[in-house]
């Protein structure tokens, strides 16, 4: 599946998650549909956890507790997740659902292929 969203030329906007969003009742309270993708990993980041304070989000998930990710610096350190294949509308939607503690930014995913995940802020920001 990875090779067909890398070949997508619509230029559709593909998002890579490690998280809650690849949860289908998150999905389908933020999109109103189940997302298609396919797996991939981040390559020099660790995943950490963070305490969600907005009760939409917890509502939404079922826990306060998510995970997050942070830069390692060591290619040898990958994240799991799947990269899926949205529409600008659901990007806008994504992040309106994820806190403060995350941003998005634009990465190179294990596979070659670049998408927008989101990082902890304090490791994008500082």
């Amino acid at each position: 599946m990875t090779e067909l969203i890398e070949d997508d030329p619509s230029g559709a906007i593909r998002l890579f998650s490690y998280g809650t969003l690849q949860q289908p009742e998150v999905q389908l309270s933020n999109f109103g549909r189940l997302l298609n993708g396919g797996p991939d990993a981040l390559p020099g980041y660790r995943t950490d956890w963070v305490t969600i304070t907005d009760p939409d989000v917890i509502a939404a998930s079922g826990s306060d507790r998510h995970p997050i990710v942070v830069s390692t610096g060591d290619i040898g350190d990958l994240v799991a997740g799947t990269v899926f294949v949205i529409t600008a509308t659901e990007l806008a939607a994504a992040d309106d659902y994820e806190v403060d503690d995350y941003r998005r930014v634009l990465v190179r995913l294990d596979s070659g292929i670049e998408a927008w995940v989101y990082l902890a802020a304090d490791d994008v920001d500082g």
